[in-house]
């Protein structure tokens, strides 16, 4: 059928006025008979030409879309390559009233290097995207107290961007990963709601180290926060962890712990006071870019109200909100096994920045000191004054 169309289509140029004589343009005419077979051929090879180049056409209409979402894809995760030799940090900025400044960028930023041991600066905003794992004491009357928060700690992920995961850690004398991360809030919820320990004896390190490993099987992403909600009483009776194992562990890995306290009372000096903590409680969370929160006193011990914990978890939301991710990539020719030290300051008048347990100044200092051939770059360095 095609090839009767073909034939009886009219070549461009050439009109059909009556008493026009043909046999000139027409390869059919009697007078060409000889080269018919020759100018079939030809019209067969020229229509399968044509149909191929069609359909290549629309291959490559049909495959482009897809490798442009692709790529679309992979830039929008933003997928760290392993390289040792980023340095983080969790900064927090403020104003001369003390408030968060938004809006802030990698230009607002002078960098000094005499040494030259940087090659550039990484700086982002470090809340839009969360990995948050909530670490559930599971001993005595904190069982109660933590499943009635459960839907403000939820609301508190909630709050972060669509790609955000949670993660539920809960512990006694052992600790077990009981919601790897997900994004399903239901598996969450579910994990929330548990029964007293049956042992008295708590880990409180051995269940930080345990959530620190949760975190390993997520893909590393640049402007990822992960942060540990640490919930308990504070009294570690069994761990074989130390808490500087497990605070090295979390600067290494980027993880910052918010530790809540829910303390404990004992009689002191004809007094009603808070139980001191383990050693290392407060600095889990203190020495990692995180903060420590105390529920309650002595006075609220004695006159018990149900506890709330909205207002701590609209303190972590804001504090985190309010930080920005401070990095460098450090050169190659800084492993010397010589002290190098650089310094970053706020351009803007009025903006000050604090790094860790630092104070809020214009310009901090940082300090390397890398042996040569050191596949590892200490991540955890902290500023120094």
């Amino acid at each position: 059928m095609l090839e009767c169309v073909l034939i009886r289509s009219q070549p461009r140029g050439f009109s059909r006025e009556p008493g026009q004589d043909h046999r000139y343009h027409d390869y059919r005419h009697s007078q060409y008979s000889a080269l018919r077979p020759f100018f079939r051929l030809a019209e067969r090879l020229m229509l399968r030409c044509a149909v191929l180049i069609s359909f290549l056409a629309f291959l490559a209409v049909a495959v482009q879309p897809v490798r442009i979402l692709a790529q679309q894809s992979s830039d929008e995760d933003e997928v760290i390559r392993v390289n040792t030799d980023l340095l983080l940090f969790p900064i927090r900025i403020r104003d001369k009233k003390g408030q968060a400044v938004a809006g802030l960028t990698d230009q607002d930023l002078s960098l000094k290097d005499q040494d030259k041991v940087t090659t550039g600066i990484y700086f982002s905003r470090g809340a839009d995207r969360v990995a948050m794992l909530f670490a559930l004491d599971q001993s005595g009357s904190l069982r109660q107290i933590i499943e009635q928060q459960r839907e403000a700690a939820l609301a508190l992920f909630s709050r972060f961007g669509e790609r955000s995961s949670v993660a539920i850690v809960r512990f006694s004398s052992t600790a077990t990963l009981v919601a790897p991360f997900t994004k399903d809030l239901e598996n969450a919820r579910a994990a929330f709601k548990f029964r007293v320990a049956p042992n008295a004896k708590t880990a409180i390190f051995d269940s930080a180290a345990t959530s620190l490993k949760a975190f390993d099987d997520l893909t590393p992403t640049r402007t990822e926060r992960r942060i540990v909600v640490l919930i308990s009483d504070g009294l570690d009776t069994s761990s074989r962890t130390n808490p500087d194992t497990v605070i090295e562990a979390a600067l290494e890995q980027h993880v910052s712990f918010y530790v809540i306290h829910l303390p404990l009372f004992e009689p002191r000096d004809g007094r009603l006071e808070v139980r001191r903590p383990s050693k290392g409680f407060k600095d889990l969370a203190e020495k990692t870019g995180g903060k420590y929160f105390l529920v309650g006193d002595a006075k609220s011990a004695l006159a018990p109200k149900p506890t709330d914990l909205t207002p701590i978890f609209q303190a972590i939301e804001e504090d985190l909100k309010s930080q920005y991710l401070l990095g460098f990539y450090i050169a190659e020719s800084s492993r010397d096994n010589r002290k190098h030290v650089f310094s970053v300051s706020m351009k803007p008048e009025g903006v000050e920045y604090s790094v860790g347990r630092t104070g809020y100044r214009r310009t901090q200092q940082f300090m390397i000191n890398l042996p040569p051939n050191d596949k590892k770059t200490p991540n955890s360095d902290n500023p120094h004054d």
